[in-house]
């Protein structure tokens, strides 16, 4: 069997040699016909004209015999380029036929990887977190332009529509290990969501939404998680619009469906001077209002992540700690009162 890259070698040879073939015939037929009058550029000028079909003025007045060789000139070389294009038309299909068995082979050795359904906005930033991590994983996406992009970033891909079960176990649904619902509409992400779930209730979902009436929906469909963008978005802002230092903020849902907020803030020491010269564990923080210090930067830039309760607290050093919301707005307040 002729290999698909042996194929896109020998295609163009052959379409070359039949212009080149064509060409010559045409220009030597009206270099015979037209007789002293026809010069060797007239008839290779007529040939071209020819089988182009622009339409410019005959070279010289053809007579019969030069009409009829004219008219098998223009059906062979219509012949031609349309054959040419079905000829590109059925490598461009093998190819992505090649590509497409390809792609589901090296799938099929996937186990415990994730599967991402959407290659949005959303979509492309967790295949990029994933890529940076090593982690395994497989886009399902119906649009071709998107198709393209993930093919250019080497990403494993299901071209396919993820409303469908068929998709879903293409992209090795069965083994993997989460999936990331993130459509363009609400709808789809929980078609797509109850299919998954349907098929594989190990794996751990996460879905998205845009209303939040569909986000419980979405959970009872099978979602171990619903994520609202503009909610999660617009929330984190204020915070960050209200309180500038901080750096993070993590919400922790309760069983009854109830959401407590933690935030993580960096705070410099020099700017809380009751806490220099202490140690962690004389500071108190824990125990006046509930905080935990996470991590401490020193001026050379070095970390201490978790650190013990014996480090001492210097003016130059910054602190990063974690709590509530109401708890950080206490202790933010107590400076003022002296800690």
């Amino acid at each position: 069997m002729l290999k698909l890259s042996n194929l896109f070698k020998v295609k163009p040879i052959t379409f070359l040699l039949y212009f080149i073939l064509l060409v010559t015939i045409g220009s030597l037929g009206f270099y015979l016909i037209g007789g002293e009058e026809w010069s060797v550029i007239d008839s290779i000028y007529m040939t071209i004209l020819t089988l182009s079909t622009v339409g410019f003025d005959e070279v010289h007045t053809l007579d019969d015999l030069g009409k009829l060789w004219a008219i098998l000139l223009i059906i062979f070389g219509v012949s031609g380029f349309a054959y040419i294009i079905y000829e590109l038309g059925s490598e461009l299909i093998q190819l992505n036929t090649y590509r497409s068995r390809t792609m589901r082979k090296k799938i099929l050795k996937l186990e415990s990887h994730y599967i991402i359904c959407g290659f949005g906005r959303m979509g492309a930033v967790i295949a990029s977190e994933f890529q940076k991590k090593n982690i395994h994983f497989v886009i399902v996406e119906i649009n071709d332009m998107k198709i393209n992009s993930i093919q250019e970033s080497n990403y494993k891909y299901i071209h396919g529509d993820a409303t469908l079960d068929e998709t879903l176990i293409d992209a090795g649904i069965k083994t993997c290990k989460g999936i990331v619902v993130v459509l363009d509409n609400d709808q789809d992400n929980l078609f797509v969501t109850m299919s998954a779930r349907s098929l594989n209730l190990e794996s751990y979902i996460i879905s998205r939404c845009s209303k939040q009436d569909t986000g419980n929906k979405l959970k009872r469909a099978g979602a171990n998680k619903v994520v609202n963008p503009y909610i999660t978005g617009g929330h984190k802002m204020a915070e960050l619009l209200i309180s500038p230092n901080i750096e993070d903020i993590v919400s922790i849902e309760t069983p009854d469906e109830m959401s407590i907020d933690f935030s993580i803030e960096e705070f410099s020491v020099d700017d809380f001077q009751s806490l220099n010269g202490k140690s962690i564990a004389s500071s108190n923080l824990r125990e006046k209002f509930g905080l935990l210090i996470v991590g401490v930067l020193n001026p050379d830039g070095t970390m201490h992540l978790n650190p013990s309760s014996e480090i001492l607290l210097d003016s130059k050093q910054k602190v990063m700690i974690i709590g509530t919301q109401d708890n950080l707005i206490q202790f933010n307040a107590s400076e003022e009162n002296d800690v």
